[in-house]
Formats: C-alpha cells, sequence, structure tokens
C-alpha cells in the first residue's frame, strides 16, 4: 500500500502534499482511525520531506489541521449518538479500547484529550468518548487545537530526527 502512495505521490507532486491532512485526518476519525495506522502518515511526511517536495513546517500545520479536523468529526458523532455508539459493531470488535479510552476520559478528564491524542491504539476514539460524555464543545476545541499542534510538533522532530539519523549530510 505505502509504495502505490508513494508512486502516485511521485508522479502528483503539487496534489501529493494533501495527502497529509488526508492520511492525518482518517488515522483521527472515529472508526476509521482504528485501521489506518500512523506510521503511514509518518512515512509518507518523511519521504517528502527527504524528497524535498514539500516544506515539513507547512505538512506539519496540514497535519495538524486533519488530525483536527477528524477529532472533531469524532467529537461531533459521540455528541449526537451518545451512549448508543456501543451498539456500534466497530465499537464492539473494539470493546476493550473502549473502555479504556472510558475510564482514562472519566479518570483525566481534559488532560484525556492530551493523552489520547499521543496513544494511536486510542486516538480516534477519544474524541468520540468527549462527545458521549458532552465535554463542553469550546473547552474540547480548545484543548484539541492544542493537543493537535503540539503533537504536530513531535511529527516534526520525528521526521527530522529520522531524516539525520538515516541520511546525514
Amino acid at each position: 500500500m505505502i509504495d502505490s502512495i508513494l508512486a502516485w505521490a511521485s508522479e502528483h507532486r503539487e496534489q501529493a502534499v494533501f495527502l497529509v491532512p488526508l492520511l492525518a485526518f482518517m488515522e483521527t476519525c472515529v472508526g476509521v482511525g482504528l485501521f489506518v495506522p500512523a506510521l503511514l502518515l509518518v512515512v509518507v511526511t518523511s519521504v517528502f520531506y527527504a524528497n524535498d517536495w514539500a516544506n515539513l513546517w507547512i505538512m506539519a500545520a496540514m497535519a495538524m489541521v486533519g488530525s483536527s479536523l477528524g477529532d472533531h468529526v469524532g467529537y461531533y458523532v459521540g455528541r449526537a449518538i451518545g451512549h448508543r455508539v456501543q451498539g456500534w459493531r466497530i465499537i464492539q470488535r473494539n470493546a476493550k479500547r473502549w473502555e479504556r479510552t472510558e475510564t482514562m476520559v472519566r479518570r483525566y478528564g481534559v488532560f484525556a484529550i492530551f493523552i489520547g491524542r499521543f496513544i494511536p491504539a486510542i486516538r480516534s476514539l477519544v474524541p468520540a468518548m468527549m462527545g458521549v460524555t458532552e465535554f463542553e464543545r469550546s473547552r474540547y476545541t480548545l484543548f484539541d487545537v492544542a493537543a493537535c499542534s503540539l503533537w504536530a510538533l513531535g511529527l516534526v522532530a520525528i521526521v527530522q530526527g529520522a531524516h539525520t539519523l538515516f541520511l546525514p549530510s
């Protein structure tokens, strides 16, 4: 899969940068995020940076926006559907992740947004759980944007670190 994505990207460099927010959105969106690995975004961003196809800071900003949009879809789905979301087959198949997420949200409150942002296994579930618990919208947006910004800085550090480690000047 990654080979196909990179082959397409090398032929469509100007459009390829939009894979960054798309992948960030997909890996954070409730349901979809359980099947899209975070490593895919890291690899794509690293290849784009190593080949000088896109500016790393622009990609980080795009990833931040994509991830926050994905989070907000999850939040609003959770808010609209409430506890009925537990009846979804996808949630039932990932019941342990859902239970861990619910425990974390109840235990840590707003800090669960930051914790969940950095744990790939529950990253797409935390926003939905925040919506299910009817966490205040404006506070959710504020803390989610802050968490996504911090996460985007982490993406920059990982990509630059990998670049320095594997492609030293």
